[in-house]
């Protein structure tokens, strides 16, 4: 029986790819993804079967990921950054788990990949070194009172904020109510972090405030990273400290 793996191919530059996720993909027979996500891993490509979809197009993808399995053909679904982080592992191993186990391709796993979070903070200095949530503002799975709710106790409990999928033009004005609720909680003058198309072509690093960060462009290849109350930025690195005290000899 063929193999299925679920590959993260890290934030978009080779360098960041991890050599078992390149080995993965260049074992497989077919290579199955988001087309935006396919084309940044092009040059592996050559002789393989593509599947290649649009966004919203993510169960049928998978699904005919999974059939090329089933048939004898060893396939590999690529998400960009983490596969399990907002990316395609959950409903691949959903999809063949729903299978009879005769008819099964082999669950090959998933291989983990750098995380958009990860990539956006390492550009930004030091901001995740405490406890942190993550919070995709994207309402085509969630509700939006849901993902308020979250927004809402996450700033209660002072963690730092890390936002997906901060801004689309369905959805302009979400960002400013994340911007209202965080206010609630913690003062204007907190660091926010914004990075936009991490270890791309045209990657962008900006600092603001929480309460002047909606000025800032911001879109669907941005990551939005929001302080706690501790967080402070110093010669253009945005640090929270990890609670430990740095004492002077």
């Amino acid at each position: 029986m063929a193999k299925i793996i679920v590959v993260g191919i890290g934030p978009g530059n080779f360098d960041d790819m991890t050599p078992r996720a390149r080995k993965a993909i260049e074992n497989a027979s077919v290579v199955a993804g988001y087309k935006t996500y396919i084309n940044l891993i092009e040059p592996l490509l050559e002789g393989k079967e593509v599947i290649g979809t649009g966004m919203t197009q993510e169960i049928d993808r998978c699904k005919a990921a999974v059939e090329a399995a089933a048939v004898g053909k060893d396939t590999v679904v690529v998400s960009s950054g983490d596969s399990g982080v907002y990316g395609m592992a959950g409903l691949v191993l959903e999809l063949v788990l729903q299978l009879p186990e005769a008819e099964r391709p082999e669950w090959g796993g998933v291989v983990a990949g750098v995380s958009a979070v990860n990539a956006a903070a390492s550009l930004l200095g030091a901001p995740l070194m405490h406890d942190f949530a993550v919070i995709s503002l994207s309402d085509w799975m969630t509700p939006w009172e849901l993902i308020k709710k979250r927004a809402a106790l996450a700033g209660e409990g002072d963690f730092v904020i890390a936002l997906y999928n901060p801004k689309s033009k369905h959805r302009p004005d979400y960002i400013y109510e994340i911007q209202k609720i965080l206010l609630e909680h913690r003062a204007a003058t907190v660091p926010v972090g914004i990075v936009s198309s991490a270890s791309r072509e045209k990657e962008s690093i900006v600092l603001s405030d929480l309460g002047h960060f909606t000025e800032e462009n911001i879109g669907m290849f941005s990551m939005v990273i929001i302080g706690n109350s501790n967080t402070y930025v110093k010669d253009g690195y945005m640090i929270t400290p990890r609670g430990y005290k740095i004492t002077k000899e």
